[in-house]
């Protein structure tokens, strides 16, 4: 095969690769956009408060070194929607259930259904778990909003050294002379 034939193919190719990082880049960039958006308006709308700096709220060693930093922001991020519910919902949850889950007292529940106090404890369980999960996914879907900015930033650079290496391609190949040719494995040679 000639040089010139072989820079030509190899050099439209890296111009393929690139084009097919850009569009990867720019579709990685546009989920981050989308996901922080929404992740934020979704957040935003819940009207979820960090309690006050030196409020009682934050008074407790469980939640205090994890939620001073956000002490009375606005919860809109997927970070906080973790620290609100690994270190204040999560330890509440704790101290009025007695550290049982939501199953373990809905199943105790249904042993003594006459008993109210057992049936708020449940109830509440139920919606401090629920509120939970829900902050817990956007956290997970913050988290994917940021690694797809990573990925596409990592895709956007491919993209670039693509481009660059295609470049230098053409310049290569406008230099060599049409009667190189490459040489490959002498086939007479291999053994069979």
């Amino acid at each position: 095969m000639r040089r010139k034939t072989l820079d030509a193919l190899l050099t439209t190719a890296g111009l393929v690769v690139a084009a097919v990082l850009l569009i990867a880049g720019s579709l990685l960039a546009w989920g981050h956009n989308f996901t922080a958006n929404e992740v934020h308006s979704q957040l935003a709308a819940q009207q979820i408060f960090f309690p006050a700096k030196g409020s009682p709220g934050l008074a407790s060693p469980e939640i205090g070194p994890f939620l001073n930093k956000y002490a009375g922001q606005q919860l809109t991020t997927g970070a906080q929607a973790k620290a609100f519910a690994d270190h204040y919902i999560a330890v509440h949850l704790k101290e009025s259930t007695g550290g049982q889950t939501y199953s373990q007292l809905s199943a105790a529940a249904q042993k003594a259904p006459t008993d109210t106090k057992l049936a708020a404890q449940v109830a509440t369980a139920f919606k401090g778990e629920t509120l939970r999960g829900m902050l817990l996914n956007a956290y997970a879907f913050d988290t994917m909003g940021q690694l797809a900015l990573i990925a596409s930033i990592v895709a956007f650079s491919g993209a670039g050294l693509m481009l660059l290496l295609s470049g230098l391609g053409f310049v290569h190949s406008r230099k060599v002379s049409p009667d190189v040719i490459v040489k490959g494995t002498d086939r007479s040679t291999v053994a069979v």
